[in-house]
């Protein structure tokens, strides 16, 4: 009776569950929301593998600006062309895969359609939370092997730490900074150890992330025909921000006035191009051990690494349909169904001459505050 109720799906009835635990995983994601296929999106997505001399691989191009002048009238422009110069980024992939086992027999075929729709909903929540907190981790330049709200201590019992694509990345030097909150500058190149208590989130930090984006050519998302950027905080950081007197002012005459403005409903935010998001696998140490995993001079301070996103400040392979596998144990008793994705996940860094010849991230600024 076991092996008629379970375990004897066709292949197209296996392709369609794994179909619909993947729709599920992207709808359930926060990070999915941010992706897309062009070089337009936060998060660029490659789905399908490009033959090089070495073999199949993801590639993430990085197109950089044209950097000559151009030719003055009638002067001889053939052969003078500027070449395109693009920067080609590898995504390392590798499979994330994750089970679960039914307890004991179940005798009626609706158990069966019900236990897969219970693994189905369980497993797409469990690998879109594992994306989001991979995709902030690789873009705060973190190991896998720590935890998003405690950053500096490790996880316990987990794989993620042997993923290929787990190479992290740290900050670049223009690209991450310290907020000073008393003299209200971002003071880029600054450090976790620099951070105080009062140096928690402001406008006049988003202010000046912005200005600092565009004066090192850091190119935001182009959203009908305006340059926008995204920004990452935990909602404690959120939640300086928003007893912030210059934010709440900025924010009430900027949104829609009523009920339904951002500051009554809780809504993201858009301010000057700027869209605001809270979520709490943001990079922090909330949950570290002060005195020894947190910020500041003491080690004792609770931070945020807020991150400030521009187009192509991820990139992530998606390749292929997730794989969808049912076997039983225990001589039938026991039915299981395991799922496995092939993924990958980069911080793509580039060179330019308005940062010098040291490598940059391409995309993302990081920017320590204080959330005490």
């Amino acid at each position: 009776m076991a092996q008629t109720n379970f375990g004897l799906l066709t292949s197209n009835e296996l392709t369609a569950w794994s179909r619909e635990f993947w729709e599920q995983a992207r709808n359930k994601s926060f990070v999915t929301r941010f992706t897309g296929t062009g070089p337009n999106a936060m998060i660029q997505k490659v789905t399908e593998l490009t033959k090089t001399k070495k073999g199949a691989k993801a590639i993430l191009t990085l197109l950089t600006d044209l950097e000559g002048d151009g030719i003055v009238g009638d002067r001889t422009l053939e052969g003078n062309e500027e070449a395109l110069k693009s920067q080609d980024a590898v995504i390392l992939i590798d499979m994330l895969r994750n089970a679960s086992r039914h307890e004991g027999k179940m005798a009626e075929q609706r158990s069966v359609v019900n236990f897969r729709e219970t693994v189905r909903d369980k497993l797409a929540y469990w690998i879109a939370d594992r994306i989001t907190q991979m995709a902030f981790l690789t873009l705060g330049g973190i190991d896998y092997k720590f935890q998003n709200s405690a950053i500096g201590t490790l996880r316990s019992g987990s794989d993620l730490k042997n993923l290929d694509f787990n190479v992290p990345l740290a900050p670049t030097s223009q690209r991450s900074g310290r907020w000073n909150n008393t003299t209200k500058k971002f003071v880029v190149g600054g450090v976790t150890g620099d951070v105080i208590t009062t140096d928690t989130p402001a406008w006049e930090l988003f202010v000046q992330l912005k200005a600092h984006a565009k004066e090192t050519y850091m190119r935001g998302i182009d959203v009908n025909g305006e340059e926008t950027y995204d920004a990452f905080l935990t909602p404690m950081a959120f939640a300086k921000l928003k007893a912030d007197a210059t934010y709440r002012d900025n924010l009430r005459h900027a949104q829609t006035r009523g009920a339904d403005n951002e500051l009554f409903t809780g809504a993201t935010v858009k301010i000057d191009n700027i869209r605001l998001h809270e979520h709490r696998h943001v990079p922090n140490n909330r949950l570290g051990v002060s005195g020894t995993s947190q910020w500041g001079s003491g080690l004792d301070i609770e931070g945020c690494q807020i991150l400030f996103c521009g187009a192509q400040a991820l990139g992530m392979a998606d390749l292929g349909e997730p794989e969808w596998i049912e076997k039983e144990f225990d001589y039938g008793n026991q039915p299981g169904i395991s799922v496995g994705k092939m993924l990958g996940f980069l911080k793509p860094q580039f060179t330019s001459p308005y940062t010098g010849s040291a490598l940059q991230d391409h995309g993302v600024i990081s920017a320590y505050v204080s959330q005490e």
